[in-house]
């Protein structure tokens, strides 16, 4: 429906766009600071053990929005165009919004608390939008599980309900072999909070959601 009231400038732009180009802007920013040592890595990445003493808790925000590098910023925002898009058509600009920032904090958190328990290393740092990202996949999974997505590198569509958890099995066994810093318990976080809300989700709109589901089947 279109209101007849005037719409703003914000308005027309897609919440997924905006914060596409948020997290350019900040990390060329951010690699700037950094890199002349303006600021300090603590600053805007999480690190546990900062956590722990109360400081720089901000970086439950900021770190959303910095990345490690250009690729992870490309692998990120590529995936979020397309899957953010899609949900932010389904649930609305606002409640997408308010949901992907919970999701990303909640996944920056589980990273936390379960720093000590999978990695011993409470001075690791976590940067990324990819706990935001879980969070809308996980959303996908309960609101149209039978969604034929396209995985990075796989030339063939894979049922979200089974994509998304084969992506995150991959990447899991990915850092563990190659000994690779992925932020897999962030990873499971922002999944879980995608679960949790799309539970919600499906017992409030239950007409809603089956008729969505039925026509992604």
């Amino acid at each position: 429906m279109i209101s007849g009231r005037k719409r703003g400038i914000l308005s027309s732009f897609s919440v997924t766009s905006i914060i596409i180009f948020i997290n350019i802007f900040t990390f060329l920013l951010f690699s700037v600071l950094v890199g002349t040592e303006t600021i300090k890595v603590d600053s805007v990445a999480i690190k546990p053990g900062n956590i722990f003493q109360g400081k720089y808790i901000w970086t439950f925000i900021t770190s959303m929005f910095m990345h490690a590098g250009f690729f992870h910023l490309f692998v990120n925002m590529l995936s979020l165009l397309f899957v953010g898009s899609f949900i932010e058509k389904i649930i609305g600009k606002k409640r997408y919004f308010w949901f992907y920032m919970t999701a990303g904090i909640f996944a920056g958190l589980l990273f936390v608390l379960l720093s000590l328990v999978f990695t011993a290393d409470i001075n690791s740092f976590a940067v990324g939008a990819s706990g935001a990202l879980f969070g809308i996949v996980g959303l996908m999974v309960l609101l149209t599980p039978n969604l034929p997505v396209y995985v990075m590198f796989i030339p063939i569509p894979i049922k979200v309900k089974y994509a998304a958890p084969g992506i995150l099995i991959v990447l899991w066994l990915i850092s563990v072999a190659g000994n690779i810093p992925i932020g897999n318990t962030a990873h499971l976080g922002g999944l879980l909070a995608g679960l949790v809300y799309g539970i919600y989700l499906r017992n409030k709109y239950k007409r809603k959601t089956y008729m969505l589901n039925r026509y992604f089947s």
